[in-house]
């Protein structure tokens, strides 16, 4: 495993719509192992493989709960609405508040290729929603109502 570079705002990778994952091999596994050593290093909570420099439809999140794993992921249903801060380990000291779904139900594959189902609510439906943007080409800040003053951020 190996902590690698966080791509920052500025970087066109991080416009790009990533490719879907073809191959579920030890590449595969080493590229998330690395992810997850990356985001627990940077103080986060996500990582999408373009912030890695990696233009494949690849996430994790930890919030506190287990890591999860999403290779190929797809948001299939949203509901409801939640207005909260968010950043973003590509733009670091930066935060807004941010309009995203309250429940979002996806269905992802694993490192193996074996497909599941999440429904989420709350802040883990905020991070799913925010990695997904990565692999589209999306920061956060196209969903920020307003950003926050350096006051504001506890």
């Amino acid at each position: 495993m190996a902590i690698r570079n966080i791509v920052k705002e500025g970087d066109r990778v991080l416009t790009k719509k990533c490719r879907p994952v073809e191959k579920f091999d030890d590449k595969l596994a080493e590229l998330i192992e690395d992810m997850y050593e990356t985001m627990d290093n940077g103080g986060g909570v996500g990582l999408a493989a373009p912030q890695v420099g990696i233009l494949r439809r690849v996430f994790v999140i930890d919030i506190g709960e287990g890591r999860l794993e999403f290779v190929n992921p797809q948001i299939t249903k949203t509901s409801g609405t939640q207005e909260t801060s968010e950043g973003c380990l590509s733009c670091p000291g930066e935060f807004g508040i941010t309009k995203r779904p309250m429940y979002v139900t996806a269905v992802a594959q694993n490192r193996h290729g074996d497909q599941f189902t999440i429904n989420a609510e709350g802040f883990l439906a905020k991070a799913i929603c925010h990695e997904y943007d990565h692999l589209d080409g999306i920061l956060f800040k196209e969903h920020v109502i307003r950003m926050l003053e350096p006051d504001e951020i506890k």
